[in-house]
Order: structure tokens, then sequence, then C-alpha cells
């Protein structure tokens, strides 16, 4: 019987851990229409799993500015880690890079939309035993220090909207 219940136990962290990691590439969602200058908007990170979840860590603030540009869309850099062990300049390459292709011969002129962000509030693990690291950890975003009325750029694609009251 212990071993049945330990079979099981370790089908389940087999099934939360392979859902994890097929998920930890995909961002969030995109802002369902064109950001405005006052949106709420949050940046979120984790939740993957099918059974045991890992946790939501966010970042939520308010748009400050928003600039629109067309570039090349050139191949993605080659970390050469798995996400659990990459580290915050790792994700910063590869965030200063977006968006990006896989294979360099299919490079693409995009729509690149940027937005700049009032950072409000945020959650953030402080060690990797609360979760994976990912764009945030230790109270920042990236390689940047998350301070209250703070501006941040990013892609408004890795932008959900959200209740102006939090």
């Amino acid at each position: 019987m212990t071993r049945l219940v330990w079979a099981i136990a370790a089908a389940v962290l087999a099934v939360s851990v392979l859902a994890d990691e097929g998920g930890a590439a995909a961002g969030p969602a995109a802002l369902p229409s064109d950001p405005q200058i006052g949106d709420c908007v949050i940046f979120r990170e984790g939740g993957a799993g099918l059974l045991l979840r890992t946790p939501v860590y966010w970042l939520r603030g308010s748009i400050a500015g928003v600039s629109r540009t067309r570039r090349m869309a050139q191949a993605c850099p080659r970390i050469g880690k798995q996400a659990a062990a990459q580290t915050p300049a790792d994700h910063a390459r590869l965030a200063a890079a977006m968006p990006c292709v896989d294979k360099g011969a299919d490079a693409v002129e995009v729509d690149v939309t940027r937005v700049q962000v009032s950072v409000e509030d945020w959650e953030t693990p402080w060690s990797p035993q609360q979760g994976t690291t990912g764009w945030l950890f230790r109270g920042k975003f990236l390689e940047q220090t998350l301070k209250k009325g703070e501006v941040i750029d990013m892609d408004a694609t890795w932008l959900l909207r959200c209740a102006a009251d939090g």
C-alpha cells in the first residue's frame, strides 16, 4: 500500500513538473486592445502545472507612455541552459532581443509596441525555493530594482489589463 501511495505521489509530481516546463516559455497574454496612458496593467509569472501549480508572481502598474516602432525580428539568443538554470542576466538578454524568431534566416519586420509602466505594486520570489527564478526575482524586474513610481520600459505583449484598484 505504501508503494502505491509513493507511486501516485511521484506520478503527480512528474505531471506537474512536465506541465511547468511546457508552460515556462509562454508569457502573459497580450493586452486585448491598444494600450492607453493610464491603463492598469499587470505582468504575471508562474502558475504553471496541472495538479500542483507553481506560485504566481506579479508586477502591477499603470501605463505612463506608449511608443510604436517597426523593427527586424532577428534570431533569438541561444542561452544553452534550462529555464530553471537561467540567471537574471540571461533573462535580460532574451527580453532585449524580443520579439525574435527561431532561425536567423526567418528574420521578419514586425510592429513593436513598447509601454512605459509606472510601478505600483509587486510580489517576487526571494529564493529559488519559492519558485523558479524568472523575470521577477528578489524585488527586481529583469535587472531593474522595483520601486513605487519608477518607470519600466517593456513590450506591451507581456502585459495583461487589470482593474485599477488591484
